[in-house]
Order: structure tokens, then C-alpha cells, then sequence
């Protein structure tokens, strides 16, 4: 049987990574699969968007790299102002500058017990990861495997690899009630996420709390639950089938 086909509860035997099973068990613990992706200016704006939306979600720290070389985002990620990798429990990160991305971001954050996520697939119309790029990104991944606990993704068919190994994909583009933002976003429903593509997490931003600095927190708890409930009867019924 695939091994997404489990429960997230049976997968944590699959992981060596205690992110990637902590991950899994508070999945199984909250019945939650929903991941808020909050894109707001201010503090205020995103801690109170946190508040509201926590009780239906995945509660994990999770911050995304840019840096373009090896030895810089090692640096911003385990020294500097920020200190990523003493708080960021799982990060994410694009594979263009190479394996040295990953190398450096284990250096810091394995011995932390913490998880990389690698950018496989992207959401957004016309994006340029594809082909041989994805290809390289699960490469990676199953040469990493002990670091690397899965993949920003869009189905688990493009990113399929080593069938001994289990990988969590995370994937952004959800959405109940638009097909599209006008800036090239697409959205599936947390259906065709979970249950069709095979996809574990579904990642909701503007879906949740509006545009802006975010609606009113009665309207975000009302939208997270909807979600949460969506997303896990998607994934119940998968592990029925």
C-alpha cells in the first residue's frame, strides 16, 4: 500500500526526522491538516491572525529561505538578528543554487532536531519549476532524507521517488470560493488536494483572513474551521478508499 494512503498516526514510523513525526502526531492529534500561509505587513496584524486561526490549524513555525548560495543562507538561517534555526521548526527552501543548500541548512539545523521542506512545484500560472527541476528537487530530497522531510509540491505523482521512503507534501493554492486571484494564482479545493493529487497539507492564506491586514477574527475562526473541517474529511476519506 502507498504510504500516504496510512494514517498520518501509522506514518510516524516512516520518518527518521522527530520534526517530520511531531509533525504527524499533532496532525492526528488536532484532526487538522491546514497549514495558514499569513502574508500581512505588521506584527499586530499577524499575531492576531495566528490567535484566531491557531485552534483549526497546525501549530509549526515554519520559515522560507531566499538566499541564493550555500554559505549565505547557512549563515542567515543559524546566526545574524534572527537566529532562524533556534526557533523555525521546519524551513523552506529552493534548490537553484544546488545540493549546497541543503548541506549548509543541515549543518545548523539537524543537530536541532529541524526539517527542510524543498520548493518541488509552485501554485502560481506559468511557474518555471518543472521538468528537470522538480526531478533534481526529489533527487535531493532522497539523498537528504534524514533532513529533508518533504516538498512544497502540487500532487504526489509529480514528485514521486524512492518508494521506500515517505515525504509530507505541503501545498499552497487552496481555496473554497475563487479559482483564481488575477495575479496568476490558481486554487484547488482542499479535495482535489488532499484526495485527489495525494497531497498531505493544504496551505490557505487570503482564503482565511482577507486582503490586507486580515479580517475580523470571528470571520478567520469561522473560515479556519471550514477549511480544517474540509481538508480532514478529504484525508479521512482517503484512507478509507
Amino acid at each position: 500500500m502507498a504510504s500516504h494512503l496510512s494514517t498520518y498516526e501509522e506514518r510516524t514510523k516512516n520518518f527518521s526526522n522527530p520534526t517530520a513525526r511531531l509533525l504527524l502526531e499533532i496532525m492526528s492529534r488536532k484532526k487538522t491538516n491546514l497549514c495558514v500561509s499569513v502574508d500581512v505587513t505588521t506584527k499586530a496584524s499577524l499575531l492576531r491572525i495566528v490567535d484566531a486561526a491557531g485552534p483549526s490549524t497546525i501549530t509549526y513555525i515554519t520559515c522560507e529561505l531566499k538566499a541564493l548560495i550555500g554559505n549565505t543562507v547557512t549563515l542567515q538561517y543559524s546566526r545574524g538578528v534572527h537566529r532562524i534555526s533556534s526557533w523555525s521548526h521546519i524551513t523552506n527552501a529552493h534548490i537553484v543554487p544546488g545540493p549546497g543548500v541543503i548541506s549548509g541548512l543541515a549543518r545548523a539545523g539537524q543537530p536541532l532536531g529541524r526539517g527542510l521542506l524543498l520548493l518541488a512545484e509552485m501554485s502560481s500560472a506559468g511557474a518555471l519549476t518543472t521538468g528537470e527541476y522538480t526531478k533534481t528537487a526529489v533527487r535531493l530530497a532522497n539523498e537528504n532524507s534524514d533532513f529533508v522531510i518533504g516538498y512544497i509540491a502540487m500532487s504526489r505523482q509529480g514528485v514521486q521517488g524512492d518508494s521506500d521512503k515517505d515525504f509530507l507534501i505541503l501545498t499552497p493554492g487552496v481555496g473554497l470560493d475563487t479559482k483564481g486571484d488575477g495575479l496568476g494564482q490558481q486554487y484547488r479545493t482542499p479535495r482535489e488536494v488532499i484526495f485527489d493529487s495525494g497531497c498531505d497539507v493544504i496551505i490557505v492564506g487570503r482564503g482565511i483572513y482577507g486582503k490586507g491586514e486580515g479580517n475580523d477574527n470571528e470571520s478567520i475562526m469561522r473560515d479556519s474551521e471550514r477549511y480544517r473541517k474540509e481538508g480532514w474529511e478529504a484525508y479521512e476519506s482517503r484512507c478509507k478508499n
